[in-house]
């Protein structure tokens, strides 16, 4: 038996706090007893806490101090805007902390997919923690990325639906505390598996002589309710034929890569019994059945021999499955029809490397703008297997860098008739990298490619509310009510004369006064808490206006805190 060595140093310590505390408490109580106690209590606490996971010193960021004081809000830079048909997708630049806390407003278990490629923390200025790059003599320089990066896994889960999955790329600096910390957070269970991406070809001047040439892509499901990759469409050729009504059939060759000495059971003559041809078993090739089995699968019409349909070039007896009995089979495995055609983590090779990456790049611009980006056929490819069956699919990217899922999904949408699939992106601007390179590549691709794809581009802000009663900055939260709304529901207000949008009494006032000047206008989002009246009310039913309320939770917080 084993002996749980960790377990009894604990109870030791724990029966060593007891006796403290038998002590103290029969000692003179005054303040000194009671606060002993009270740390006692804490360092139990302590004692029993967790047993097995990632271990980390917990760091705060500046935006952690800022977000304390203040509430992020969005501001639209319309000058930016892209009209181009297609889904409304969005950009928004600025901490993407906050950005996160945002969509948690609007988009709390309404993402599809979310991908990231996060910086690797390597230690050689590609990873600024508050405005200080982390260099490996850093003594945190691991605890300062797990800090930052589970703030944002966190809010991520809360994000995706209940059939939604994560990707995150990473190399081998911090990918087992990422496993770890993911296992914590989505719940080991929702572990779907890790995905090798090889990056380059073999470099020669490396540490101990091993070239790392593969980064990771750890998958996480939010849920077992994912299936996405097991729902790919089935590739299996199946034939329908009126012999057998009905009931689609493919086959399967009959003969397995054994030797006689194997499975001497298997090794005999097949005679076909309808004109008596004979096929041999193979020494180093037997049949996968018995002879007993073939009777039993000769009854049920499951072989099928040469020549018995002229469509079919074959040379020895097949074994013939029947589609409903196939979706039968994998019901009871995987609870799921298509369960039969699952996804391998062997990319396929058309996904590219590195170089591909900074080749999609450069060809919309004249000089290099990113380190490394990701190739869009790789994020492509990510798309593909995670939104299957959801055409309207909604994709997260919250380190977007230069905007490759944003190319690579707008991609996805022209080659696959019938997706509309959209994308949100945050990115910070840091040497003004969302207006510069994300912004301009998501435009000059849509002009390039003629894609039918529209953006918005948001900012964050933030509006102080610390020591301010909710009543003293109501007003300036309304004034970005509009992005909130047009975020959640994929719409753009500026001149649109579909829809239209009302806040206040006066904005309710002056649409029904011109109410005849929105003829166009089928939808009216109407704040929570207006309340119109009768004559308001049918003026809006006449013109068959349809209504929706916009929901308080936007800064319901702020007005409970």
């Amino acid at each position: 038996m084993s002996t749980n060595i960790s377990k009894q140093k604990r109870e030791d310590l724990l029966a060593k706090i007891k006796e403290i505390r038998t002590f103290i408490s029969a000692a003179p109580k005054d303040e000194n007893t009671g606060n002993l106690l009270s740390y006692l209590s804490e360092l139990e606490k302590d004692v029993n806490g967790k047993k097995y996971g990632l271990v980390f010193e917990e760091h705060r960021e500046e935006i952690d101090e800022v977000l304390d004081t203040h509430t992020p809000v969005l501001t639209e830079d319309e000058d930016l805007f892209i009209d181009n048909g297609g889904q409304m997708n969005f950009l928004i630049e600025g901490d993407n902390l906050a950005s996160l806390k945002l969509l948690e407003k609007t988009h709390r278990g309404k993402i599809d997919l979310i991908y990231i490629d996060p910086p690797y923390n390597r230690g050689i200025n590609d990873f600024r923690y508050d405005d200080c790059f982390i260099t490996k003599s850093d003594g945190y320089i691991h605890s300062k990325w797990i800090s930052f990066i589970s703030e944002r896994l966190k809010i991520a889960k809360n994000l995706l639906s209940n059939s939604g999955v994560i990707f995150i790329s990473i190399d081998d600096n911090e990918q087992a505390n990422l496993k770890l910390l993911c296992d914590s957070i989505f719940n080991e269970n929702n572990f779907a598996g890790m995905i090798p991406w090889r990056k380059r070809t073999a470099k020669t001047d490396v540490p101990f002589g091993i070239s790392q040439d593969y980064e990771w892509i750890l998958i996480y499901a939010k849920s077992e309710k994912f299936n996405a990759f097991t729902q790919r469409e089935n590739k299996r050729k199946y034939y329908k034929t009126d012999d057998i009504p009905n009931r689609e059939w493919r086959i399967h060759d009959l003969t397995k890569q054994t030797t006689a000495e194997e499975r001497p059971n298997s090794y005999f003559t097949i005679i076909n019994p309808r004109n008596g041809e004979e096929f041999p078993a193979n020494p180093n090739r037997t049949w996968a059945i018995t002879s007993d089995t073939l009777n039993h699968y000769l009854s049920e019409n499951k072989i099928v021999f040469p020549g018995d349909y002229e469509f079919l070039k074959i040379s020895k007896p097949q074994l013939r499955y029947f589609k409903d009995e196939d979706e039968e089979k994998a019901l009871k495995k995987t609870g799921n029809i298509a369960g039969i055609s699952a996804t391998t983590t062997q990319l396929p090779s058309e996904v590219g490397m590195t170089k591909e990456g900074t080749s999609d790049l450069g060809a919309l611009f004249s000089e290099k703008v990113f380190p490394y980006p990701k190739p869009v056929e790789l994020i492509k490819y990510l798309i593909k297997i995670g939104t299957v069956n959801k055409e309207n699919a909604l994709v997260l990217d919250f380190f977007a860098g230069s905007g490759t899922t944003a190319q690579s999904l707008m991609r996805f949408n022209a080659e696959n008739k019938g997706s509309n699939r959209k994308f949100i992106l945050c990115t910070n601007n840091e040497n003004n990298i969302c207006r510069d390179v994300t912004y301009e590549r998501i435009k000059r691709i849509i002009d390039k490619e003629g894609y039918e794809a529209s953006l918005k581009y948001y900012k964050v802000d933030y509006i102080p509310v610390s020591e301010r009663m909710y009543y003293e900055y109501a007003d300036e939260l309304l004034y970005h009510i509009r992005e909130l709304v047009e975020l959640e529901n994929g719409v753009n207000f500026t001149n649109n004369a579909e829809i239209a949008i009302v806040l206040t009494e006066e904005e309710l006032e002056d649409f029904i006064s011109n109410i005849d000047d929105f003829s166009k206008c089928k939808k009216l989002y109407m704040g929570h808490d207006l309340l119109p009246t009768e004559e308001q009310e049918q003026a809006i039913s006449s013109h068959e206006i349809e209504v929706n309320i916009i929901p308080d939770y936007y800064y319901r917080d702020l007005q409970e805190g």
